[in-house]
């Protein structure tokens, strides 16, 4: 009589499915192996219940399990994020991430309570970065840029394939050999290679030529400077000359002289990584708008990869561009459409301070990349940006500066300045005073100008 089984041979005895047997070892209800890895005595087999065994399987499709991976990416899933294919899902088995139930190895059954629990975690993007490799297509959209840019991207050396797999195109070819790239290198070519105007080839139109194109492929392109190491960590180049002082392991000159010595740029990236001075973005920057038309009904938008530019004279113009969505491009052209433009309530952007702006916000383009993706750019008059209220409602924050500096009695709130929004309790500035001079935008260009000695 059998006293040895594998899994096959245990989930035969207890007349239950391989994947459950294989699932309910990775969960609880099945111990591990007591003779060795993958194989239990007779006695532990038929100490285990079947049932349980039966009811812990919860089996999905690989199909079924990227989707659900893509959407919790975000909805619309962010401009340089792929979608999660039905094969990164075998990657995420290799990498101990999902356990295997059966099916295709390539395309596996997997369990929905895992996936869900993946899912909700925080560093998906990092995960499915780290594990799972792109094709060139998906390459191209983890870049944020057209096939045919990425395709420059590998002439020029920047990028090789970690791997390959077979597809079956059937009518469209047949099988071919589709070379794999690692994501975590196409997502830190951003930082690696600051001194690309890697804003312009995301922007590049249809059937124009890549930016990339007019560069050569010379090996001068490997060697970095100092002060490119410093671009990368985004510090002074005094600091990277610290670092080389103070660490024996920075990496060694490969060309150059004393005073200007070159560096490999691979060996630099593995030592900003090791040593936590740059990391590895895990998707876009994300810029929030709350935007009320003339009706005051609020509507909140996002747009990826935002880029704020602030004028620094109040005649000027503030702009704000990003990725978006056609249904919320649409949305946006209809609030700010009136003659008086939109209210943006708050905008919160990366690097600055939350912006609100009272009224005259227009929609002036709306352009698509080669790649199709919309990009929107909104505008309004820099005299009218402000510091946004506190809380999600937003609103532009305003004060007023009043005739005469408030005194030891005022309880209003005071700005740098010098202007103030009285309270009706105030002594010195209540209501029947009336004390404003000027009200203005607080943190706008005026209350600067104001604040200057």
């Amino acid at each position: 009589m059998r006293e040895v089984f594998d899994e096959s041979g245990a989930a035969g005895r207890l007349r239950v499915p391989v994947a459950a047997w294989r699932w309910a070892t990775g969960t609880g209800p099945v111990p591990p192996g007591d003779v060795g890895p993958g194989r239990w005595s007779r006695e532990v087999v038929e100490a285990v219940d079947p049932e349980q065994v039966r009811a812990a399987l919860q089996g999905i499709e690989a199909g079924v399990a990227a989707d659900r991976l893509t959407e919790a990416l975000g909805v619309p899933l962010p401009i340089l994020r792929p979608k999660v294919t039905a094969s990164g899902i075998g990657y995420l088995v290799k990498a101990g991430l999902l356990v295997y139930l059966g099916g295709d190895p390539q395309f596996p059954v997997v369990h929905s309570d895992q996936v869900a629990a993946l899912a909700r975690r925080r560093d998906l993007p990092a995960l499915l970065d780290r594990h799972v490799p792109l094709g060139p297509d998906q390459a191209a959209r983890r870049l944020g840029v057209r096939r045919c840019d990425f395709d420059q991207v590998v002439r020029l050396g920047w990028l090789a394939p970690v791997g390959s797999v077979e597809v079956d195109y059937k009518r469209q070819g047949g099988v071919t050999t589709v070379p794999l790239y690692d994501a975590q290198e196409i997502a830190l070519l951003d930082v690696v290679r600051p001194c690309v105007g890697w804003r312009a080839v995301r922007t590049a139109r249809a059937g124009r030529r890549s930016p990339l194109a007019a560069l050569d492929s010379s090996q001068v392109w490997e060697q970095v400077l100092l002060a490119e190491v410093a671009q990368m960590a985004r510090v002074s180049r005094a600091a990277v000359v610290n670092w080389r002082r103070r660490h024996d392991d920075f990496p060694d000159p490969v060309a150059g002289t004393d005073g200007h010595p070159q560096f490999d740029r691979r060996a630099v990236v593995a030592w900003l990584l090791a040593h936590d001075k740059i990391e590895v973005p895990t998707g876009p920057t994300t810029a929030t708008l709350v935007l009320a038309g003339a009706r005051g009904a609020a509507h909140r938008f996002r747009l990826d990869d935002p880029w704020l530019a602030l004028a620094d004279d109040a005649c000027g113009e503030d702009t704000l561009s990003g990725w978006s969505t056609d249904a919320d491009a649409d949305a946006m052209a209809a609030l700010t459409a009136g003659a008086s433009g939109a209210v943006l309530r708050r905008l919160t952007v990366p690097g600055t301070g939350p912006l609100a702006v009272p009224g005259a916000v227009k929609v002036i383009d709306r352009s698509r990349s080669g790649s199709g993706d919309l990009r929107l750019t909104l505008a309004w008059p820099a005299g009218l940006r402000g510091t946004a209220g506190p809380g999600s409602a937003g609103g532009v924050v305003r004060h007023g500066v009043t005739y005469v500096g408030p005194g030891e009695a005022c309880v209003c709130a005071r700005h740098e300045c010098g202007g103030v929004v009285p309270v009706s309790w105030c002594a010195e500035h209540g209501d029947r005073v009336g004390p404003v001079l000027e009200w203005h935008p607080g943190g706008g260009i005026r209350c600067i100008e104001l604040a200057r000695p």
